[in-house]
């Protein structure tokens, strides 16, 4: 159960309830079966990197690690739009 009064918060200053370390490491880790994007919300953009991860035959895993390297670095959205949290 969550707490009504972190997400009236999280709502009011913008700032998503997802955390951009999480979301890095597990698309580091797991990225090519899109589990960093699973998690943020971007469905479209991890069934993508599951494609192409498949078609290239395992060479596809770069797309995630480096989109990993970048939620990590430069933070990034979820689904929303709203930054990820540190």
């Amino acid at each position: 159960m969550t707490n009504p009064m972190s997400e009236d918060v999280n709502s009011a200053t913008g700032i998503s309830d997802k955390s951009k370390v999480v979301a890095g490491v597990l698309q580091i880790l797991l990225g090519a079966f899109g589990a960093g994007r699973f998690y943020t919300g971007h469905t479209g953009k991890a069934i993508a990197q599951i494609a192409v991860t498949w078609v290239l035959c395992g060479a596809g895993a770069v797309w995630p690690l480096i989109d990993g390297i970048l939620i990590l670095v430069k933070g990034g959205t979820d689904a929303q739009g709203r930054p990820l949290r540190d």
